[in-house]
């Protein structure tokens, strides 16, 4: 058990686990605020120029609902049934979001690489630094150490 304790901690204490997890917090988060976009600021104008048809209203009527039924004495005989409906509008609201949100993340995403090719680019115009000197050999050592020793007689 003690095994299986250890392989979870270091599972879960890796960077990229917690990493996807912060991704998962801000894209949800990001998803709401989408939503909100394209239900209070986007819909509104389209529902205007539709005639004030809103989306999420769009329906199929596949089964009316069906009123209880109750006796005399006040006893329900048959239990109302809710109508049975293709909403559509809902589905076309969802696909409105998921457009959004796809643009959103490409257009965040194409920044952060222009982003990235600007430093790079930035990077590669540095001057380079000059490489030190190479260590002399030993014949170069030893061949200076006789110059130096001719030198002095």
């Amino acid at each position: 058990m003690g095994k299986f304790i250890e392989d979870f901690k270091a599972f879960a204490l890796k960077g990229n686990v917690v990493d996807m997890a912060v991704g998962v917090i801000i894209g949800g988060a990001f998803g709401k605020i989408v939503s909100s976009l394209v239900s209070d600021v986007i819909m509104p104008p389209i529902g205007v120029l539709t005639g004030g048809v809103d989306f999420k209203d769009l329906k199929v009527v596949l089964k009316d609902a069906v009123p209880a039924v109750v006796d005399e004495a006040g006893n329900e005989v048959q239990a109302a049934a809710e109508a049975v409906t293709l909403n559509y509008g809902m589905f076309i609201q969802n696909i409105i979001d998921f457009l959004i949100v796809a643009l959103a993340i490409f257009i965040m995403i194409k920044g952060i690489t222009h982003l990235s090719e600007m430093a790079k680019k930035k990077e590669a115009e540095k001057p380079a630094e000059p490489e030190p000197a190479p260590e002399p050999t030993k014949e170069e050592i030893l061949l200076t150490e006789i110059r130096d020793i001719l030198k002095k007689k």
